[in-house]
């Protein structure tokens, strides 16, 4: 019998999807003896859109029968050990050092090679493989390039008419339009906005300032498309993405839920201009970067003043004054920012005011969480400040996160967007 490599239930999927890697037809045990094709090595390849090859490889012993299950049998080391259905996924990485794994192109899919090897010592022969395509578009969404007024973003529609729960998402101080993770949140029901708002087309890479008028478009677009539910927007940020949806959800009508990524509750690096007022950004001292002389990694947790002094207190988001719903997301191993300290010092100022607020610290991720099964950034470059940069996270634990984090970010749109507007009776 031929080797076989499976991805159940489809070989298609999108990229948040979890599958079951199978392989069958590796030869039976003989009494007595343990053949060579029941120790394997698995690797997983996969090629980024600017032509990056990343990698992830596991050593295996297959059962008896000469089958192979990776949600039940144990990896016996390699690119991870333990029982991980989905590490060949997560434990994809390249060969160049600090390089991330993002979707450039959301219009074609990521496409996994599978292949397994005999034995565990150097790739020896080629026993079978597959190639399972993961996609961040699914089926019958729509992407819809924006420029609308000063408005830079990318639309993205589920199929149907609707209405559907609207979102607008926000990346960090990298800048660019980033669409895969707005893609996904598509895919599984909302209407997606992803905003540009630094670094992209002809937005600086790093503005004088922010203007709060800009974001307000973005919300305006959104309400006004007939797909999207008038019941209320959500906003979603990583980084310095995350205090401007803070910022959206406090000074902006019409945003009902809110989700922080590894920010904070205070202006970051860029003032933010409002109707009459304006945020300064949060005292900082660039001098206090840390450049590690081993890998030559900057460390930037230490350049911010100490947010609990006072005179840095008009930096800060009044949260409390916002009628949005919060939920706040941090890993205890985030490098590059004291992300987990921050969101804490947010929390406790909006249950101060009686508020009711989501907050989940993860042990061991980093400051990337980002839609399952991409592989964990612990270092890359710094697109607007051109220099190399530490991001933390421990492998396996960064994984988990990024899935329960995925989990609890779609439940709470959909219970702030969609549900508290259709209470279930209680009859």
């Amino acid at each position: 019998m031929a080797v076989q490599v499976a991805v159940l239930p489809s070989a298609k999927c999108l990229f948040d999807d979890a599958v079951r890697i199978r392989v069958a037809g590796l030869r039976a045990q003989q009494a007595g003896t343990l053949p060579a094709r029941l120790l394997v090595t698995l690797r997983a390849s996969l090629l980024d859109d600017s032509g990056e090859l990343f990698q992830a490889h596991a050593r295996y012993r297959a059962e008896s029968s000469g089958e192979l299950d990776l949600s039940r049998s144990p990896a016996l080391g390699g690119s991870y050990s333990g029982v991980e259905p989905m590490g060949l996924l997560w434990s994809l990485k390249s060969k160049a050092p600090y390089k991330r794994l993002a979707k450039r192109n959301v219009l074609t899919p990521f496409c996994v090679d599978l292949e397994v090897y005999e034995g565990h010592g150097d790739m020896g022969q080629l026993l079978g493989k597959c190639t399972n395509e993961r996609w961040f578009l699914g089926e019958g969404v729509k992407r819809i390039s924006v420029r609308e007024g000063r408005l830079k973003a990318t639309l993205f529609l589920p199929p149907g008419p609707g209405p559907f729960p609207g979102l607008i998402d926000l990346y960090g101080s990298g800048g660019g339009l980033v669409e895969y993770r707005a893609s996904l949140l598509a895919s599984r029901g909302f209407v997606t906005l992803a905003v540009a708002y630094m670094a992209f087309e002809d937005l600086p890479a790093m503005p004088e300032v922010l203007e709060l008028g800009y974001f307000e478009e973005a919300v305006n677009f959104l309400r006004k498309q007939q797909q999207v539910k008038d019941t209320g927007i959500g906003v979603l940020g990583l980084s310095k993405g995350a205090d401007l949806a803070l910022s959206m959800a406090t000074f902006l009508p019409g945003i009902k839920a809110a989700v922080s990524i590894s920010g904070s509750g205070f202006n970051s690096f860029i003032p933010l201009q409002g109707n009459g007022f304006t945020i300064p950004s949060h005292p900082y001292d660039l001098g206090r970067m840390k450049t590690s002389d081993e890998s030559g990694l900057i460390d930037f947790t230490d350049v911010l003043h100490d947010h609990r002094d006072p005179v840095t207190w008009n930096c800060r988001i009044p949260l409390e004054r916002s009628l949005a719903k919060f939920l706040f997301l941090s890993g205890l191993d985030d490098t590059n920012w004291k992300s987990d300290l921050y969101c804490q010092d947010a929390v406790q100022r909006l249950q101060q005011y009686g508020r009711d607020v989501e907050f989940c610290s993860y042990s061991g991720a980093g400051h990337l969480l980002e839609p399952p099964y991409l592989p964990l950034c612990q270092a890359s470059i710094h697109r607007v400040l051109g220099a190399f940069v530490q991001w933390g996270g421990q492998w396996k634990e960064h994984a988990k996160a990024q899935e329960d984090a995925w989990r609890r970010i779609q439940a709470f749109f959909w219970q702030h967007l969609v549900e508290s507007d259709n209470p279930k009776s209680k009859l």
